[in-house]
């Protein structure tokens, strides 16, 4: 977002968290989200041991979270309160344990659970170390988690570039959901040059299983509500944003009227 709005970037990738942050604090040419990539939160909570689980289970335990403030945290505290836990009464929140040591620590003996994105997941899973017990992805919902968005001035002044952009991100979708895990690890192994190829399948079966990318770049209300809701669930929200406000569904509207 920093680059984005200091015009070292003319479109970004994030959350939409984000946009909603930069429109409450009054910026006069404020972001717009215009094609959303992800559904659903992508990361996963590891318990020691692979048996029936349900919510119920945290209570009394501990579980190593995010960071606060940071939407893969306040998505868990959104999912405990669903299930009527108190984060940090009913059970213990580690949230200072750097991102990526997470898993280290868990392995090393840290808290009951641990709260993962991929590759770590499977990694745990493969080496026996724990083992997926829910898809925080699938106990939210359905929440816009990663989208494109621009500033208004420039998607006012570049409305052709947006498009384009926006029916490559199309295609794509098109691309990845009429694909099997196998076709779609061939494809992007070169960005993930450490990763094992059959690591790689394993991932993208899971996060297709599970819906995690949409299937077209239109950004629903219902999204953009529930993602308020956790926002403010979580003491992050000034005050509610207008959908219209900061999101344009024009240039997803055009590509899947255009692209077959």
């Amino acid at each position: 977002m920093t680059a984005l709005i200091s015009n070292n970037a003319d479109i970004a990738f994030m959350g939409p968290e984000a946009s909603i942050y930069v429109f409450n604090e009054g910026k006069e040419d404020y972001v717009i989200n215009f094609a959303q990539l992800t559904q659903r939160a992508g990361n996963f909570l590891i318990g020691r041991t692979n048996e029936e689980f349900n919510m119920e289970d945290l209570k009394g335990k501990t579980i190593i979270g995010g960071r606060p403030g940071g939407m893969p945290q306040m998505v868990l505290e959104f999912i405990l309160k669903k299930n009527n836990i108190k984060p940090f009464e009913d059970v213990e929140i580690i949230t200072n344990i750097d991102f990526t040591a997470t898993a280290g620590s868990f392995i090393g003996g840290t808290g009951d659970y641990t709260t993962e994105f991929e590759p770590s997941a499977s990694k745990i899973e493969n080496e026996g170390r724990g083992h997926v017990v829910a898809s925080l992805g699938i106990e939210s919902g359905l929440v816009p988690y990663t989208a494109y968005m621009a500033e208004k001035s420039y998607i006012k002044a570049n409305p052709e570039t947006i498009q384009k952009f926006t029916n490559a991100i199309y295609k794509s979708q098109l691309w990845v959901d009429e694909h099997t895990p196998e076709e779609i690890a061939e494809v992007i192994k070169p960005q993930f040059k450490d990763t094992d190829m059959e690591l790689l399948i394993q991932i993208v079966q899971r996060y297709k299983d599970q819906d995690t990318w949409r299937k077209d770049p239109y950004f629903e209300k219902t999204g953009l509500d529930l993602l308020q809701n956790i926002l403010d669930s979580a003491g992050e929200l000034d005050k509610r944003v207008e959908y219209d406000n900061i999101i344009t569904t024009e240039f997803a509207e055009e590509a899947i009227k255009n692209i077959e």
